[in-house]
This record gives C-alpha cells, structure tokens and sequence, in this order.
C-alpha cells in the first residue's frame, strides 16, 4: 500500500527520486544499469499485493478491531523483515537518535496511516479506501512546496493538484450532497493518505544519508511500530472472543505480504529498475482495489466511482514531475 510506497523508510518516494549534481560542469558518464529480467512478474505481484491490502482490511475488521487488525499487521511484517535480517546477518541500528527519529517514521508511516483506514473501512468501501490511497502523490506535493524548499511548485504540479482534489469530488459525488457517503470515514481515509508524505518529509529531513541498510532501517520501524501498537491497543479494545480463521489469515496476509514481503519486492524494484518506473505501481493499486471489492466483496459501484478515479490517478501522475532544476552557470577560467 502507498502507503507503501511508503510504508518504510527504505521505500522510495517520487520526492527523493532526485539527482544530486555538482555545480562543476562534467562530461556526462554513460551509468550501465544491469538488464532487468522478469521484473514484470514482480510489479505485478507487488501491484496485486497492495491492491488487495483494502480487501483484507476489510475482511479483517469482521473480527476484530481496527487497532488489534493494525496490530496484527506490523507484527506479522516486522517478523518477515527480522526474519530476512537474521538470514543475511545484518544488524538493527545501535544509535539512540537513530531510534528515535524511526520511532517516529514508524507513527507516521504505519501506525497512523495504517489504523485509520482501518477505522475507515468499518464504514465506507474497501474501494473507496483505495482511491483514497491514490491522493497521497497529491497530498505529498501539497505538503513539499511548504516543508521542502528545493521542491518549487510549477504550472504543471499545480494543475495537477487542481485535477486530482476534483478527482476527488467526483469519487464523493459532491453534486449530489455527498449522498450515500460517510465522510468521517472518508476523512479518516484521506488523513491516512496524507500521513504518509508527513512521515517521508520527517524522513529526509533527519534520515537522509545513514550509514545503515535499508533492510535495517525497515525492520527497526516495523518493530517500533510494533511496540507502540502493542502498549496503546489493549488500552482502548478488548480481547478478541474468536479467532475465525478467514478474518485471521486475511489479517496475516496483510502483514507478511502486504507489509513484510512488499517491501523486499519493492526495494528490489527499486534497485533493478530505478525509482521512476517502480513508483507507478502506485496507479494500478486503486483499480486493483476496485476490482477486488467489487467482484469478491459484492461492493456497489457507481459510475463516478471509476472516473472520480481515473481524474485522481491523471493529477497525481502531472503532480510527479520533477522539478525544473535550474541551469548552473559556466564558470569562466580569471587566470
């Protein structure tokens, strides 16, 4: 989920898929990228894992609470990423500030985001959760021109962000009052959305440059994740008085797959491909989504459903421009 393409800090977002260059004029140096070979099979295993994280919250919160199916989720993730960690013997990161900037990553990254479209599908559509999801480029863009100074809003960016918020009121139906929508559900899917480009501006600005692997960096938020979830869930539910097996592997699917093993895909994505074209899983979650709901949860759909969709998907691909970075002077030899 978006949230995975954020859900970690080894993710990379469309807003870090920047180059670094140096003001000193150099010839360019052809980069050979090694040939990507079935990548294809992997994007579209990613894309049906996220996809299918909003059914499974659904089908998860028929059983239990929100907080106890979030709970479940980044426990059941975290146990993935540790398992790999062993594997490969690397280590979690022994700084102190360290854990303390993924400790907050990890509310803004996964907590927060992840039990409020829990909260979220106890009253709306899995598959309106999921285009919900889709506004996360659009909040993100929003957010980098106050928080970011090197990401300048241009004509392009701007449009895209006018498009995708009407995008936005058309998925609603604001013609019609908002009729048939609960918009504190709505609200609540939205926020999640807009967590997650708070989170990654936390991020870059207290992250960017460590030394440790990404692989550790991920497991030691999932773990922090974990660990608040685990302090503040039996405060505010009870203990579940079942354990049906649908709603329970459809919560263990939502952490090691959509959680855990999602992000092992998309970091390989990411390496293999480069960022630019393993981001645009990102547009094929929210017609995933819809799909599952519909065909496997009986979910009604209307017709502004899809094209409220599609406008939000045409924003927030313009809203994913790279800036225009401006052109270094040539200096001149004064000897």
């Amino acid at each position: 989920m978006t949230s995975a393409t954020s859900t970690s800090v080894a993710s990379v977002s469309p807003d870090t898929a920047t180059d670094t260059t140096t003001s000193t004029p150099q010839r360019p140096v052809a980069v050979t990228r090694p040939r990507a070979r079935g990548w294809q099979v992997r994007f579209a295993i990613l894309s049906l894992i996220w996809g299918f994280s909003f059914l499974f919250i659904k089908v998860g919160t028929q059983a239990f609470a929100p907080l106890q199916v979030t709970l479940g989720r980044v426990t059941f993730g975290a146990l993935v990423l540790l398992t790999i960690l062993m594997i490969k013997r690397e280590r979690l990161p022994r700084s102190a500030r360290t854990w303390g900037h993924l400790a907050v990553a990890a509310f803004f990254l996964n907590v927060l985001p992840f039990s409020l479209f829990a909260y979220s599908e106890l009253t709306i559509p899995s598959t309106l959760a999921g285009i919900c999801n889709a506004t996360s480029p659009l909040w993100g863009m929003a957010l980098s021109v106050v928080a970011l100074s090197e990401d300048r809003p241009t004509r392009r960016r701007v449009a895209g962000l006018g498009i995708g918020f009407l995008g936005v009121l058309t998925v609603l139906g604001a013609w019609q009052g908002f009729a048939g929508t609960d918009l504190t559900g709505t609200a609540m899917a939205l926020g999640a959305s807009l967590c997650y480009p708070i989170g990654w501006i936390y991020v870059r600005r207290t992250l960017a440059g460590a030394s440790h692997s990404h692989l550790s960096m991920s497991s030691t938020q999932l773990l922090l994740a974990t660990a608040q979830l685990a302090v503040v869930t039996p405060l505010f539910t009870t203990a579940p008085t079942g354990y049906p097996i649908l709603p329970l592997l459809a919560v263990f699917a939502l952490g090691a797959l959509g959680t855990g093993f999602a992000f092992l895909l998309q970091y390989g994505l990411v390496a293999e491909i480069g960022p630019t074209t393993a981001q645009m899983v990102t547009y094929f979650v929210p017609v995933i989504a819809t799909a599952a709901g519909v065909a496997l949860l009986n979910e009604r759909l209307s017709w502004n459903t899809p094209v409220g969709a599609l406008i939000v998907l045409a924003g927030a691909a313009l809203t994913q421009g790279k800036p225009r970075t401006p052109t270094t002077r040539r200096s001149t030899p004064t000897d």
